[in-house]
């Protein structure tokens, strides 16, 4: 009688990741990091070396996302409290580097050195109660193996000492990436894209949900209008804006 073995699904993948994740960390033994932005030896967690990280420029202003999504000035609004962003970085070519690294370069373990840029920028007052993600559809999620605005939301909120609400939103229909489409495009990608799995957990709660980079604010839009529709108070957190 043949001998019938039997495999849990995606057992296979899972052994072929745990080999790969052990070829890059003997990698980096092997073959010490340099700076991804001038060679110089750099600590692998960090990807750039202290000089490079230090001359991202930095911003510490907060820009409403609605009138940056309607293309009008986003510094200064007073008219729209709920729709606040505030940006740690300016988006260009080492920021770039970081976030493409994290993103597409199975590179999550920077994120948690990226807290404290996060942290920097996040008002004392008022204090949040939650820090949230901008959620990946689960194909995407799949594919690419994790969430990078969940591993840096997990960072913010070891930073700022305030508990991250694990998939509070939900993306519910799989959307082209926003990277390739013009602002109109991305406004109509993400319309109805979210959805609050529990409103009332969210309700009069003060939360900050967390995005890698935003362009035209059209994700964190929709997100913090779910939100506010929820009855919290709402403001976003990104690691880069791409002016």
């Amino acid at each position: 009688m043949a001998e019938v073995s039997e495999r849990r699904p995606g057992f296979g993948a899972a052994v072929l990741g745990a080999l790969a994740s052990a070829a890059r960390g003997l990698e980096a033994f092997s073959f010490p990091q340099r700076c991804a932005g001038c060679g110089v030896p750099a600590d692998p967690d960090s990807l750039l070396c202290p000089e490079c990280l230090a001359s991202i420029p930095r911003l510490s202003m907060p820009l409403c996302v609605r009138c940056l999504e309607r293309e009008r000035e986003p510094v200064g609004c007073l008219r729209h409290p709920g729709f606040t962003v505030w940006p740690a970085w300016v988006y260009e070519e080492r920021a770039a580097l970081v976030v493409e690294a994290l993103k597409f370069r199975e590179r999550p373990g920077l994120a948690q050195r990226l807290g404290a840029e996060l942290g920097r920028v996040v008002p004392a007052e008022p204090a949040p109660d939650l820090v949230l993600e901008v959620p990946l559809h689960p194909s995407r999620h799949r594919e690419r193996g994790y969430n990078q605005a969940a591993l840096l939301a997990d960072a913010l909120s070891s930073q700022v000492a305030v508990p991250r609400l694990e998939g509070a939103l939900e993306r519910v229909r799989p959307t082209r990436p926003q990277v390739r489409l013009g602002s109109g495009s991305r406004r109509s990608n993400v319309a109805g894209a979210f959805r609050a799995r529990r409103p009332g957990w969210l309700e009069g709660r003060k939360v900050l949900i967390v995005d890698d980079v935003m362009t035209t604010g059209a994700t964190l839009h929709a997100c913090l209008e779910v939100l506010a529709a929820c009855g919290a108070r709402a403001a976003g957190v990104v690691l880069a804006w791409a002016q």
